[in-house]
Formats: C-alpha cells, sequence, structure tokens
C-alpha cells in the first residue's frame, strides 16, 4: 500500500489535551502545505480548549476546530456534515480517532469499578471510534473516505494487550480502560479487513507512555518510544512483518 496522503485532509478526535492536542501540534509543523487539520472537540469554546485555540491562531488557515463528542451520536452526525461541507470533494485522507476516557481514577481496581463506568468507558473508547465511521462515509461522494492513500489510525495502548497483562496488571487495574482498549483492537483489525479492499489502512497503535490527565503522574515525562503497529498483522519496532 502507498503512503498516507499526509497532504490532504486530516481529522483529529480528543484534539483539545494530551496527546490530541501533541498532535495538532506536530501535523501542523510537518504536514504538507495543502493540509488541513480538522481539530475536534467536545466544548471549542471552553477553557480546556484553550491550548488548542492557542495552536489554531498561530497556523491561520491550517486548523478548524470542529465540535465533536464521540459519545453523541448527534454530534457525530453534525460535525460529518460540517467537515463534509468545507472539504467538499477533497476527501479525508486521514482519520485519527485518539478521543479517550479514563475511569474511574487509576489504579481504577476491581473494588473501585462500577457499571456504569464500564459503559462510560466503552461508549467513547470503542463505540466512539465505531461510530466515526460516519465521518467516513459523509465526507465524499460515494460514501467512502478519499481512497487517494487513506487511513485510520486508532490509539490503542499497551495495557490493552493480552499477552502482556501479567507484566502491566500490578502498575493499574483499569478494568474498563483495559478492556475498552482489547476490544477497540478487534474493531481495528475488523476495519482493517472492511477497508482493504478500498486501500485504505487501518491500523492501531501504542504512542507509547505519556503524561496526561488520565494518566497522571503513572506515565514518565514525554513520549516513552513507541509500541506495536497493528493492520492484520503484527510488527516490530522498525515496522517489518513479523
Amino acid at each position: 500500500m502507498a503512503a498516507v496522503d499526509t497532504t490532504g485532509n486530516i481529522l483529529v478526535t480528543g484534539a483539545n489535551r494530551g496527546i490530541g492536542l501533541e498532535l495538532i501540534k506536530q501535523l501542523a509543523v510537518k504536514m504538507g502545505g495543502e493540509a488541513h487539520i480538522y481539530a475536534c472537540c467536545r466544548e471549542p469554546e471552553g477553557p480546556g480548549a484553550e491550548a488548542l485555540r492557542e495552536v489554531a491562531t498561530k497556523c491561520p488557515g491550517k486548523i478548524t476546530i470542529i465540535k465533536l463528542d464521540v459519545a453523541d451520536e448527534d454530534s457525530m452526525s453534525t460535525a460529518a456534515r460540517t467537515v463534509s461541507e468545507k472539504i467538499a470533494a477533497g476527501g479525508l485522507n486521514l482519520l485519527i480517532n485518539n478521543a479517550a476516557i479514563n475511569k474511574p481514577a487509576s489504579p481504577a481496581p476491581l473494588s473501585a469499578t462500577t457499571k456504569k463506568d464500564m459503559m462510560d468507558v466503552y461508549e467513547t473508547n470503542v463505540v466512539g471510534p465505531h461510530d466515526a465511521n460516519i465521518l467516513v462515509s459523509l465526507c465524499v461522494p460515494g460514501n467512502k473516505m478519499s481512497c487517494r492513500r487513506a487511513a485510520i489510525i486508532n490509539l490503542s495502548t499497551m495495557v490493552s494487550s493480552i499477552e502482556k497483562c501479567p507484566e502491566t496488571f500490578s502498575t493499574a487495574q483499569m478494568y474498563p480502560y483495559r478492556t475498552s482498549k482489547a476490544a477497540l483492537n478487534m474493531l481495528t483489525r475488523c476495519q482493517a479487513l472492511d477497508f482493504k479492499n478500498h486501500n485504505i489502512l487501518v491500523a492501531a497503535i501504542h504512542p507509547g507512555w505519556v503524561l496526561t490527565r488520565s494518566l497522571s503522574s503513572r506515565a514518565p515525562l514525554g513520549c516513552g518510544g513507541t509500541g506495536d503497529f497493528h493492520h492484520g498483522c503484527a510488527a516490530d519496532k522498525s515496522a517489518a512483518t513479523v
């Protein structure tokens, strides 16, 4: 498959803080001159999006902030229509499903986890990326993303690994978060098969341990290195198929 087109239209969910905000900063600097970034968050005008607004101001004409709550179907539809109108026939070249929640607060042992915690986290972390397919289907005529080197990237985590659970469980149990991200991995595998014939890459990545509000002090400062990359197969750190 050809490399993803990073000179086209890019959409990132959960873009107002943490990994999402850093993605916007890096994309704005490194992407091609024709690239346009749609940075999505729940409250674009709220205090939580102040840093995102500052980045957009520093990159005039390159970033559009879109209101989007991935746990709200109506919000997803509205955002899709808004993006569709803006990109017209250009298509969406890169969709990064970054928005996620983690509750209760880490380490989130079983004794502190409620049914509501499980359902809320699953709805955002799994159903959200699933429903983001509407962003794919509404962006261009023909109900598909731009097939000119397009990709869907789902942000996963090492703690979603069933194999590595014995290594990571003692650090933080995080029942809702772990199980939701494990489900996201399966969603990614299924999407990869579903979109394969349309030449759309679908992958899940572990971005490394990053200090974010959801992980608090349990993560080291900055990126701890990239992790495994999955697209219907496993890969080593150099992205060679194994």
